[in-house]
């Protein structure tokens, strides 16, 4: 494209591009009018128009994409459930030649798109998985083509129409910002993607506006510097101020969502980050030109959205609270708080749904994002959190918990307890799956246990198409399986009533009862557990090297020995709801479940899921919640068994679908 064409030269009309042939900059007059024609972008506006809306017809085909695949699963569930109801033999495969085809791509996808590396262990440096990297990678690469394609002007007017084509996509980038920070997204509607997940795109999508902007400024100051018009510039634009001012608050906006500046006080960024989105958002249409108006659509349209998105959340939060919801606190094991709230507005949620919990009298204006342990057909209809004690509100939690455990009468303490949500959830329906594998470490079963409850309940009354359920639970001590006991118990015993197959399988790390082998001198010895070496041998054992006879007693009193060079400890498998006590050399005993088999260490998790793949009947789902290094580990184990089982790839082998439970990148 020659966009010059039509330009002047020197201040006389030519078919030739702007130079400056002919201008004497010494003349405060001819160098004015020069610089008038360098920022004339009378054409470029229209130009960047145009690619502003070729943007947004890539972001709308890639939602389109994502929404078709969104109703196929849904679409596929469906039917699986009429399948299992027909009684038909294997519900949960492809039963034609577009679900056939659907599932070979949809396998494809997955298996270049799960992997998930992490080469530093660091809890501030967080490398996301590869479906992200690559969207985030086309993102940008998509944004840099509609930058530079077809957009080579010649003449002194080069870098204006670089700048000015970076300004407009820069602005669509806006509304894409917002619709990616709701709550209650369009975006997320149609796709499914939970907006956790659409979030780590929103930081993404500022940085990329930033990369934008930085275009926008560097380019201009190019083109008028290039003739030391520069003083000139500044001393007569008016859009000089507010261009600087938007990029300073968007510079901060990007440092501050930094993870570690963003979990120094989560409350204080959530405050600051919309006070600066409103100075930018009012920066920019200072800076926008009075000759764009229609730009501006572009900001409106966002604004439109912001107030929607939160009188939404204003609306259920009032319906929610009008009748608030009154909180009792049990200290657990573990430094953890079981959080029980009776609401009488919140009776139906989500497996997996999680609200952001405030209770006033332990954090004013504080609300904590917690996952509901509970669904509305366990414990009697409550709400029940599991909250571990970190810092700030939830240490608080603990402490209160502690001291009214301690002091407990007759009445029970109850606190006032403020709701929003519930939110999230986006996973598939486990229920629709031949086999599934839900994987936690601590607190993370919050995620996992409803999904099992919720199976549990829903097989009472309908067939389902699972045949198989392996529950996989890695703690650091035995007692703290005491804070979902009955939980298991009872879900052990429903599916055990309707046929389904359940496998509880509780791994133990960092126990000294009960995985202590390592000789007093063996202090370099190798593990990932969080122990602290400096206080003495690390408690995790390596199972080759050990020979400890461990004692188990089972509720008949009955005793059977096994070596942690075996791995396992040898529980009573029936579902009863009574307890097995641990017993170590020391004399001291632990509770353990009867429905669950114990194990000392961690679990070869892709030996795990390939023997659960070679007995799967039908597609296999596995959901997984817990730190980054646990998820990591799963997702490269789903890809590795993927590929090397060629699923859905003539091979007969059944897909495997993956939900990993977390929090950002």
């Amino acid at each position: 494209m020659d966009m010059g064409d039509t330009m002047t030269m020197g201040g006389a009309p030519t078919d030739s591009p702007l130079n400056a042939s002919g201008v004497d900059f010494s003349n405060s007059t001819q160098a004015a009018n020069f610089l008038g024609e360098i920022l004339d972008d009378t054409e470029f506006q229209v130009d960047g128009n145009m690619y502003a809306r070729n943007f947004w017809f890539g972001v709308c085909a890639v939602i389109a994409v994502c929404a078709f695949f969104n109703f196929s699963q849904k679409a596929t569930f469906r039917m699986r459930l009429r399948a299992a109801a027909a009684n038909r033999l294997r519900p949960a495969t492809p039963s034609n030649i577009l679900t056939t085809s659907i599932a070979s791509i949809t396998a494809i996808a997955r298996e270049a798109t799960y992997s998930q590396f992490t080469p530093i262990h660091n809890r501030f440096v967080k490398v996301p998985p590869v479906g992200t990297i690559a969207l985030v990678v086309g993102y940008l690469a998509w944004v840099i083509l509609l930058e530079f394609v077809n957009n080579n002007v010649d003449g002194a007017q080069h870098f204006t129409a670089l700048g000015v084509r970076a300004a407009w996509l820069a602005v669509a980038q806006v509304p894409l910002l917002i619709l990616l920070a709701g709550k209650n997204n369009l975006i997320g509607a149609v796709t499914g993607v939970g907006y956790e997940r659409l979030n780590v795109l929103h930081r993404w999508t500022a940085r990329i506006l930033l990369i934008l902007v930085t275009l926008h400024m560097l380019f201009l100051h190019v083109s008028w510097n290039a003739y030391d018009l520069g003083p000139l510039e500044y001393a007569t634009d008016s859009c000089i101020p507010t261009g600087w001012a938007v990029y300073a608050i968007l510079i901060w906006i990007n440092i501050s969502t930094i993870a570690p500046i963003r979990v120094l006080s989560y409350e204080f960024f959530v405050v600051q980050h919309i006070i600066t989105f409103f100075g930018f958002i009012i920066a920019v249409m200072m800076h926008l030109p009075s000759t764009a108006l229609y730009s501006r659509t572009y900001i409106y349209i966002p604004i439109a959205l912001y107030l929607i998105d939160r009188i939404i959340r204003s609306a259920r939060f009032a319906w929610n609270n009008i009748r608030p919801g009154h909180a009792t606190l049990t200290a657990l094991e573990g430094g953890v708080t079981r959080v029980t709230i009776k609401s009488k507005a919140i009776k139906k949620w989500k497996a997996g749904s999680h609200v952001f919990l405030s209770i006033p009298r332990y954090g004013f204006n504080q609300s904590h994002p917690a996952t509901i342990a509970s669904v509305p057909e366990s414990h009697n209809g409550d709400l029940v959190f599991l909250l571990k004690s970190h810092k700030g509100f939830t240490s608080r939690l603990f402490r209160a918990s502690s001291h009214e455990s301690s002091t407990k009468e007759s009445v029970e303490v109850s606190h006032l307890a403020l709701i929003d949500g519930p939110y999230g959830s986006s996973h598939a329906d486990f229920a629709c799956f031949d086999t599934i594998f839900l994987i936690s470490g601590s607190t993370g079963t919050t995620f996992t246990l409803p999904i099992l409850l919720d199976i549990a309940s829903r097989a009472q009354s309908q067939k389902l198409p699972i045949k198989r359920i392996t529950f996989l639970w890695i703690v650091k001590n035995t007692a703290w399986v005491s804070w979902i006991s009955k939980e298991l118990s009872s879900a052990a015993e429903k599916l055990n009533a309707v046929g389904i197959e359940l496998d509880i399988r509780v791994h133990v790390t960092c126990d000294d009862d009960f995985t202590t082998g390592a000789e007093s001198g063996d202090d370099g010895k190798d593990c990932d557990c969080e122990c602290d070496k400096s206080l003495g041998p690390c408690c995790c054992i390596n199972v080759d090297d050990a020979d400890t006879v461990r004692e188990i007693v089972d509720e008949k009193g009955t005793k059977i020995t096994s070596k942690s060079s075996d791995t396992q400890i040898k529980v009573n498998s029936r579902s009863s709801g009574s307890s097995s006590s641990l017993k170590s050399g020391n004399g001291v005993k632990s509770r353990v479940l009867s429905c669950a088999r114990f194990y000392s260490g961690r679990p070869d998790l892709f030996e795990m899921l390939w023997e659960r793949l070679e007995i799967a009947e039908g597609e296999t789902g596995v959901a997984v919640c817990g730190p980054l290094g646990l998820s990591a580990d799963v997702r490269r184990s789903v890809v590795r068994c993927s590929d090397e089982r060629g699923v859905h790839k003539g091979t007969g082998a059944q897909g495997v679908y993956l939900h990993a439970e977390c929090f950002g990148w």
